[in-house]
């Protein structure tokens, strides 16, 4: 079964394309399983890995648009994992798959780069509704941590960085991607924002897309604090 995608960045998944992913895990049957069912599901699984540094040196070449992966890896820890990769390529969507609930751990992998965290407690057909929100871009967190990252945004905002006397101005911003960043700073998914608007989802990614690149912030976690930082989420 092939996935209708409608990404347009560098990186991203062509329009009705099958989602690549990789899994990367520790524990070889788990991994393997996660792999099976995520095949089975019509995505492209590109490849696997059992510890940090054979997850960088495979994630390269293998370019997936969705990595889905595990904390706790030997070599190299799986928020290093995720900052290094995203860092090389910010298109990549970074799924982690963990069997810790911990606030200090979900909070360190989304400052890491990772788009949505899962405990690997979910059913199957969760978490391939992950996979697939995640390739889209949404926010996906296991039910009541959504929360608990929201609320650290907010309290990254009450201390920002200290901004140089002589930095240049923020780009302007249009109304509609002004629009966009506040329903995205208030939480919502890409598509609730779709909703809300009444316009496409790909529209929407192309709007975050942009202001991203006019504000050279580098992913979902940074353009959240921007905004809340200028109180955009109470507007």
């Amino acid at each position: 079964m092939t996935q209708a995608n409608e990404f347009n960045e560098p990186g991203g998944v062509a329009a009705f394309g099958a989602i690549k992913v990789m899994v990367v895990d520790d524990h070889p049957m788990w991994r393997d399983a996660v792999a099976r069912d995520l095949a089975a599901a019509g995505f492209d699984v590109v490849a696997t890995a059992g510890d940090g540094p054979e997850a960088v040196r495979r994630a390269v070449p293998a370019a997936p648009h969705v990595l889905v992966l595990d904390l706790n890896l030997p070599g190299m820890p799986g928020v290093q994992v995720c900052k290094e990769l995203v860092a090389a390529n910010p298109a990549l969507r970074v799924l982690v798959l963990s069997a810790s609930g911990e606030h200090a751990d979900v909070l360190e992998a989304v400052k890491s780069g990772a788009t949505g965290y899962l405990l690997k407690s979910a059913g199957a057909q969760e978490l391939i509704d992950a996979v697939r929100r995640t390739a889209a871009g949404d926010p996906v967190f296991t039910p009541g941590l959504a929360g608990l990252v929201l609320g650290e945004y907010r309290r990254l905002a009450t201390d920002p960085a200290p901004v140089a006397a002589d930095e240049p101005k923020a780009p302007q911003l249009t109304d509609r991607e002004t629009e966009v960043l506040r329903l995205v700073a208030k939480g919502l998914s890409y598509k609730q924002i779709a909703e809300r608007l009444v316009i496409s989802h790909r529209t929407v990614q192309n709007h975050v897309q942009n202001t991203l690149g006019k504000l050279q912030l580098h992913n979902r976690v940074e353009l959240v604090r921007y905004a809340i930082e200028r109180g955009l989420d109470d507007a």
